[in-house]
């Protein structure tokens, strides 16, 4: 006989029908899975409304993917004043340079009097300066290289003469060759403006081919300066380092299957080396920093970085704050967790700003630091001591794994606190890489311009 179940006396089972009873029981065993459904339902739904959720605020995602319905972040309430310079503000212009950076000097004089008008003679020692900054016209400078043969009296031998060493074999000389190069990196221009460009302000006329043969030649004679950038960099005290999808051609033979290629950045406080690769693993971040890098290595939580000691890494804050956005914004007890370390990293950045504007000293920084340090990782412990169960993907599982996972890099959240000098975000990589990308979308044009000749 089964067992009675739960609310129903034992002398009121006994009583009732067997039918009865095994209704019951078949009604209970399919109450009990429907709520069973009805559990994984709702963890479903939850995790849906995380992901419909997720914009550049609280996860990795770029903001060019929010969508038009996302709201981004209120600005700040203006003053209320109009643009541009305010009624009664003293005038402001360019300053006059030094007469030595003149190239002209006009002089006007006065021929009568403005009064009565009597002719008027002698000189003003001290008139009143007016300089107007103009640009010479442009005209390309064309210089003919004629190589002589000659026949020899004695043998008959016919020998041509030799382009000097310091002559390009190119139609284009190093000045026009440089401009092309920053048209096409430092000012991203397409190849269509790039030939408006030349054509209206220096009177060049160049064909798209020819614009991307010079950009090729440029880019093989940049290689070993490169190189010695990339090397200078791998001996810095500090590198920040960052890594985005970037458009790769097949310009070098390397790429025949057009797969995703990556954009890597080190930036230091003198160069900034940027690396193009097809690949986004440990092996493709050791190739930037080199196997014996020995500096500190400022990064987001990417796995690539894993490879380095904790002590060697800074974690970047501002991608830290999208996470703990996303742990706040989830229901139930990681709304208040999320809420308690987004407060303290609030606080912590509040005693940043402080230091970078000289109003608190390093020694004064670090000690305002310290209680939230210590309260952030007991609150990372708290939980994780909660913890989830074994097969759990609960919107709370995601903010337990994701505090497991600080906990053990929790070492590299407070590098900057133990080494002046070093910023507690990845911004600077960040802005590099943002830029580049956009530029690379419009060089890699090269590649089928290449191919074609």
């Amino acid at each position: 006989m089964t067992a009675h179940p739960a609310g129903i006396p034992e002398a009121d089972w006994l009583e009732t029908p067997a039918s009865v009873r095994a209704l019951i029981n078949a009604q209970q065993q399919e109450i009990e899975l429907l709520r069973g459904q009805l559990t994984s339902l709702a963890t479903e739904l939850a995790n849906l409304r995380e992901r419909i959720g997720r914009s550049s605020r609280n996860s990795s995602k770029p903001p060019s993917s929010d969508g038009l319905g996302f709201k981004p972040p209120e600005r700040r309430k203006g003053s209320g004043r109009k643009r541009g310079g305010q009624q009664g503000h003293p005038g402001s212009g360019p300053e006059l340079l030094s007469i030595e950076r003149v190239d002209q000097v006009v002089d006007h004089h006065p021929d009568a009097c403005r009064r009565c008008g009597t002719l008027l003679q002698g000189e003003d020692l001290d008139p009143l300066r007016h300089q107007v900054i103009e640009i010479p016209p442009i005209t390309p400078l064309v210089i003919e290289h004629r190589l002589h043969r000659l026949v020899c009296p004695c043998c008959s031998t016919s020998t041509c003469a030799s382009l000097p060493a310091d002559v390009e074999a190119s139609h284009y000389g190093p000045r026009l060759s440089a401009l092309v190069g920053l048209l096409g990196s430092a000012f991203p221009l397409s190849f269509s403006k790039t030939q408006a460009l030349l054509q209206q302000l220096v009177g060049v006329e160049m064909s798209r081919g020819a614009i991307a043969r010079v950009r090729q030649r440029l880019s093989a004679a940049l290689e070993q300066p490169m190189q010695e950038a990339l090397a200078f960099a791998r001996v810095q005290p500090v590198a920040y380092v960052d890594e985005t999808g970037a458009p790769t051609g097949n310009a070098d033979g390397n790429n025949p299957t057009g797969k995703r290629g990556w954009q890597w950045v080190m930036v230091t406080a003198v160069v900034t080396v940027f690396v193009q690769g097809l690949s986004r693993s440990t092996t493709a971040a050791i190739e930037l920093l080199g196997n014996a890098f020995g500096g500190i290595v400022v990064s987001d939580r990417f796995s690539a970085y894993n490879h380095l000691p904790t002590k060697q890494r800074q974690l970047c804050w501002a991608h830290l704050i999208r996470d703990l956005t996303a742990i706040a914004e989830r229901p139930g007890a990681s709304a208040e967790f999320g809420a308690q370390l987004l407060g303290l990293q609030q606080q912590l950045f509040g005693h940043w700003h402080r230091y970078k504007e000289g109003k608190i000293d390093w020694p004064a920084l670090q000690q305002s630091c310290r209680p939230i340090r210590q309260t952030f990782e007991t609150t990372l412990q708290r939980v994780v001591e909660l913890g989830y169960q074994r097969g759990e993907r609960t919107p709370w599982a995601s903010t337990v794994r994701t505090c497991q996972q600080l906990q053990k890099v929790t070492g590299g959240l407070w590098t900057f606190l133990e080494n002046e000098g070093i910023e507690p975000t990845n911004n600077a990589a960040e802005r590099a890489l943002r830029q580049s990308v956009i530029q690379l979308s419009r060089v890699n044009q090269v590649d089928g311009l290449c191919q074609s000749g």
